[in-house]
């Protein structure tokens, strides 16, 4: 069998198949390297498609921009990339940053706590359990990405800082607001809420990401942590 054939996506381990974990998982369950991996179809003799991105993406320190910026003759120096892998990368890399450019007009700007209630208000008010969603913002406070980050059960939800921050580094936010909603109806932050709240703002403060505000949402309105002088 020929070498190709031995290192295309339906050899490797299932575990390494990122077309499979796709359709099973969802898109945005794969890592950028595994994405990569479905544009190339293919690694080397050595090592798979997934193993030769990660490689890549190290080498650019994980920035798809930079990537995006090599030549094809840049790329072809990975062993396993050759011309039409390398021009197949920077195509997809392409048509990503042309589509950012035309939603960047799109994307809402958040320039009062009133902003965020009316982009989260439809999501959030009327669900049965509570919810924790963080809206990314760049330096001009447009959205970038609105992320529900956990689900609970009627009386509080769990919220990891590592996963939120990385998300942030991950979409090169600057700020962030976070929200969540209080199925009760009840709009009083509780003393969770507010440890949580000063936990967040204060570890954003060593990745210089702001955190601008929390809100708690229900059907009655809405409490704003910023407004209140909370933050």
């Amino acid at each position: 069998m020929p070498d190709d054939q031995k290192s295309g996506i339906k050899a490797w381990s299932y575990e390494d198949q990122p077309r499979e974990k796709l359709l099973s998982q969802g898109r945005k369950s794969l890592s950028n390297a595994e994405l990569l991996a479905i544009i190339i179809g293919s690694g080397s003799k050595e090592r798979s498609a997934v193993d030769l991105c990660r490689s890549i993406l190290s080498e650019y320190q994980n920035d798809l921009s930079k990537i995006s910026k090599q030549s094809i003759a840049d790329l072809c120096t990975f062993k396993g990339i050759g011309q039409a892998k390398a021009i197949s990368i920077l195509a997809a890399l392409e048509l990503g940053r042309r589509q950012g450019e035309l939603q960047i007009e799109e994307r809402p700007k958040i320039t009062s706590s009133h902003d965020c209630y009316t982009l989260l208000r439809s999501r959030m008010e009327d669900l049965g359990e509570e919810v924790f969603k963080v809206v990314y913002l760049n330096q001009g406070n447009n959205v970038i990405d609105v992320v529900t980050l956990s689900k609970g059960g009627i009386t509080g939800t769990v919220v990891d800082s590592r996963v939120l921050f990385r998300q942030a580094l991950e979409r090169k936010a600057v700020a962030l607001i976070i929200a969540h909603n209080h199925p009760s109806g009840n709009l009083k932050p509780s003393k969770a809420d507010s440890i949580l709240t000063q936990k967040l703002k204060e570890a954003g403060k060593f990745l210089e990401i702001k955190l601008l505000d929390h809100l708690i949402i229900s059907e009655s309105g809405y409490y704003s942590f910023a407004d209140e002088g909370q933050l």
